[in-house]
């Protein structure tokens, strides 16, 4: 009896495999002549959505709300040319489409353009240039896209599906000049020689009242990091549209969100022309790389030099045609995020060139504390260490602590969105940053982006250049006199992203170090989240908007503390 139902048994597997149909996952996508007649290089995206409110390349995150994509890098890609993503192509959040689960979805591709560079260091690499948006993979001009549509994925996967791209995103407007806002746009030699071709730096400069009016004055310079900026943003001269229709903000919860920042861009239009308001220039720098929407206003091995180019190049020209006083003690720094490291690093890197820094939430300052990883010490950044557990580590959290992502997934959509450091998100940048040029010139990986393995060596040249409180530490003999009363750094305890705990890693050092001491301050928020940037009374979808005047108390104490014997400290302070 055992035999025979053995014999069955098999016999139903036999003819199983045989009656089979092919499961294979393939859709073949391609682009028209009328998108484009040219031979492309790039990244190739295939997005899948079950969420009809927007087009599935406007949903691809790594939160709860993630929305399927799969890529792959193409060379020389034609017209009509077929290329076909099948089983084996990586995707995320699932990593294979056999994986899909069957319903309907909408269906769309997206052909991330890249150009060649011809570095001086040597090597060429293909990589995407900016083109107005600020590395925006899916609104970025000249990328080519298809039209959504609906597929069904069945018993048998998804079979026989054609996507086209005939749609090239068009150009972007560049923002015109104002009264009180100007927009200024140079050529950067130091960049341009690194990068083989022609590379430029821009600003949006916000004029004091009486700018005009007072030929006389010379101004102190405020300067604003953060990321990509299409306009000088919060700044606006008219009260709130009475016709505008409330927007929900889900990140703070605030019903009409975009009236607020209308209401406080109008307030803060009002306080700049205040009697008493000191007159100062605010810039913000456009300043995106082929990597990000930024470059970290640093130098680094494969993005240039940035930081000189930002300070030696930009910021002299502003100043002289501005009227800014340009001198070291007349120039401040500000940011939150991103904003606020580079706020930081621009003050430790050139101490004699700025007089303060107001770093807010900063990206982490400390390596011991990269988000989560420790990237000296821990073997892998996707996993705790345990012999017998998996436990992945987060990387996204609420301020109750909830996690809703994890260091991997991030790591995982990035993979898909490019290789080589090529995705234009976080943790690339950050690599692209940080990292020694690789032999093929991108960046060398700190990890492998696939299975999370700490690289040790590239960990150990991330401590010697870019670990700000490891910097800090090791040359404070020499940095330490410079740097006395312009460190002050902002962070709340529940940070999304747990950069307070890097921040608590600076404090300690900055704290025991007496000679000499550091004379700034580090303050935490209760139970805040990203962004907060000192103000203990006010919530944080309201204070993040005040950056242009919240400082200003400070700088000016500072100016009046520091500012060297015979500086000018009345021209620029009419009525």
């Amino acid at each position: 009896m055992k035999i025979q139902a053995y014999l069955y048994l098999s016999f139903l597997i036999i003819f199983s495999s045989c009656t089979q149909k092919d499961t294979t996952n393939r859709i073949s996508v391609s682009f028209s002549n009328d998108a484009s007649g040219d031979s492309l290089d790039g990244r190739l995206l295939l997005m899948l959505s079950t969420n009809d409110e927007d087009e599935p390349r406007f949903q691809i995150n790594a939160g709860l709300g993630a929305q399927l994509i799969f890529g792959m890098d193409v060379e020389d890609m034609k017209a009509g040319d077929n290329i076909i993503f099948d089983d084996s192509i990586f995707g995320f959040p699932y990593s294979s489409l056999k994986e899909v689960p069957q319903g309907e979805y909408n269906v769309q591709a997206l052909l991330h353009t890249y150009e060649t560079f011809n570095l001086s260091t040597g090597h060429t690499v293909s990589l995407p240039m900016d083109n107005g948006e600020g590395q925006q993979w899916n609104k970025s001009p000249g990328n080519l896209y298809s039209e959504p549509f609906k597929i069904t994925v069945g018993e048998n996967g998804i079979q026989d599906v054609d996507v086209v791209m005939n749609k090239v995103i068009p150009p972007i407007e560049e923002a015109k000049d104002t009264k009180w806002i100007k927009h200024i746009k140079i050529k950067s030699k130091k960049l341009s020689d690194f990068w083989g071709r022609d590379m430029y730096l821009g600003a949006h400069v916000l004029l004091p009242k009486g700018f005009e009016e007072h030929p006389e004055a010379k101004y102190p310079l405020m300067i604003f990091h953060g990321h990509f900026p299409d306009d000088f943003g919060g700044f606006r001269t008219t009260p709130p549209d009475p016709s505008t229709k409330p927007e929900y903000s889900e990140r703070f919860g605030v019903e009409g969100y975009n009236i607020v920042q209308q209401q406080e861009a109008y307030d803060f239009y009002k306080r700049w022309n205040e009697p008493d308001f000191p007159r100062f220039l605010i810039i913000e720098i456009q300043h995106p790389t082929p990597y990000y929407d930024d470059s970290y206003a640093v130098n680094s091995a494969s993005q240039g030099p940035y930081g000189d180019a930002i300070t030696h190049e930009l910021i002299p020209y502003i100043e002289e045609k501005f009227r800014g006083m340009g001198e070291g003690w007349s120039r401040f720094l500000y940011g939150g995020s991103t904003g606020g490291w580079e706020a930081l690093a621009v003050q430790v890197k050139y101490p004699e060139e700025y007089n303060g820094c107001f770093a807010a939430c900063p990206d982490p300052i400390d390596f011991r504390a990269y988000c989560l990883t420790n990237i000296y010490e821990d073997k892998n950044a996707y996993y705790y260490d345990s012999d017998h557990k998996k436990i992945e580590v987060p990387a996204h959290r609420d301020y109750l602590g909830h996690v809703q992502t994890t260091t991997r997934e991030y790591n995982h959509l990035e993979l898909v969105l490019g290789t080589k450091s090529r995705s234009g998100q976080q943790w690339d940048i950050w690599e692209a940053t940080y990292s020694p040029q690789g032999e093929d010139g991108y960046p060398e990986r700190i990890w492998d982006k696939m299975t999370g393995d700490i690289n040790p060596k590239v960990a150990d040249y991330w401590r010697e250049n870019f670990d700000l409180r490891h910097i800090l530490e090791r040359d404070w003999n020499k940095l330490g006199d410079n740097l006395k009363g312009k460190i002050h750094i902002y962070c709340g305890d529940m940070d999304n992203y747990y950069l307070n705990n890097a921040v608590y890693l600076m404090e300690d050092f900055l704290e025991s170090t007496t000679d000499p001491y550091y004379e700034g301050e580090v303050l935490y928020g209760d139970r805040a989240e990203h962004c907060w940037n000192g103000d203990p009374e006010l919530p944080n979808h309201i204070t993040r908007m005040r950056y242009n005047s919240m400082y200003v108390p400070k700088i000016m104490n500072r100016i009046a503390e520091s500012a060297p014997k015979g500086a000018d400290l009345k021209s620029w302070r009419y009525k």
